[in-house]
């Protein structure tokens, strides 16, 4: 029995098509358990379908909020940030961890509790974690086009996250920001780690300890360190070339360093820094190469600026609050308060 030769062409075209929809869907095995575990481990609040499009039956890359390169997630930017609240709600699976190519992490406001991912994404390029752990209105504040950050709102009986920073080393981290939690701990070994960063903003949490003095030298442009609990000396190596350093509502001490003269937007209030203003700092300001220096509520002693000097209107300065009583009057934010000057019982210098 003779059999009629079968064309390949057919088959061929048959298999390629069949073949063609598992070739895009094909992505790293590793990347993939990852995101079906973040899918788990997080839902979509009512009014939130932001995982309506993953279906783990099709391709990963074109799932919402994932970007791929070649076989691998680059960037995840978890919940629509131009959707607001409500958003996910869940836990941050440590297996976000295992996605060693991850260059761009968003998190957008939702209920969202972080489970040590500090200490599990350890190749991030760019991370901007936000939480909002009750239902209550927040504040979101855009840094960029894929980034976003917002506050978390928490009821006074709940705790606040103890962030352990004590593993992680990403050299390459460039964007870091966990403003407006309730993170606690210190943070100063894992900074002298993180020395590409551009952007740092760790304000309104509860981190405690000293600020190494080498982060000034990093290539950063905005430092947000405000309202924690830092404490120690404020001590760069050389003349800092950050344009907004904010330090403000913490427990600094000590006199204040003529090398952060060059900074732009200087807000060094609410703090225990004490001694004479260096002069640097007037000629700086009067020359308008300082654009804000906020010094108040802090024991300084005193500043050699003529009463008549000319401040530039671009320019803004506060001493109120201090040990002295300001030699020029200028004008400070309304919660500068009206008092001037310290009470002679809290200034070491002024007692008898």
């Amino acid at each position: 029995m003779r059999f009629a030769p079968l064309s390949l062409v057919p088959v061929l075209l048959l298999l390629l098509r069949w073949e063609q929809p598992f070739t895009e869907a094909m992505i790293n095995p590793v990347d993939f358990l990852a995101l079906q575990a973040i899918r788990k481990s997080l839902d979509d609040l009512p009014g939130s379908n932001f995982f309506d499009s993953w279906d783990f039956t099709g391709d990963p890359c074109s799932f919402a909020g994932v970007y791929c390169d070649g076989d691998n997630v680059t960037a995840l930017n978890l919940g629509d940030p131009r959707a607001g609240s409500p958003g996910l709600s869940g836990r941050i699976d440590p297996a976000i961890g295992k996605l060693y190519a991850l260059t761009e992490l968003t998190i957008v406001p939702g209920r969202i509790i972080v489970n040590r991912v500090g200490s599990s994404v350890n190749r991030i390029l760019t991370g901007a974690i936000q939480f909002d752990s009750v239902s209550q209105s927040f504040k979101r504040f855009a840094s960029s086009v894929l980034l976003s950050d917002a506050n978390q709102n928490r009821s006074q009986t709940q705790q606040p996250h103890r962030c352990s920073f004590s593993h992680v080393s990403p050299p390459s981290l460039q964007y870091l920001s966990l403003g407006w939690n309730q993170l606690t701990g210190p943070v100063n070994q894992v900074l002298l780690r993180l020395n590409q960063l551009s952007y740092l903003d760790l304000s309104l949490n509860r981190f405690t300890g000293a600020i190494p003095g080498q982060i000034f030298a990093f290539p950063i442009t905005n430092l947000q360190l405000q309202r924690n609990f830092f404490y120690g000396a404020v001590q760069p190596a050389n003349q800092v070339t950050i344009a907004t350093v904010d330090l403000s509502f913490n427990r600094f001490s000590g006199e204040i360093s003529p090398l952060l003269s060059s900074v732009q937007n200087l807000y060094l209030n609410n703090n225990r820094f004490t001694g004479q203003v260096p002069v640097t700092f007037v000629d700086r300001l009067l020359a308008s190469g300082i654009q804000t220096l906020y010094l108040q509520h802090n024991f300084l002693t005193g500043i050699q600026i003529s009463p008549a000097a000319d401040i530039p209107v671009s320019s803004s300065l506060c001493l109120q609050y201090n040990c002295m009583v300001p030699p020029v009057q200028t004008p400070c934010p309304v919660k500068a308060g009206p008092q001037k000057t310290r009470p002679t019982t809290q200034c070491n210098e002024w007692r008898g």
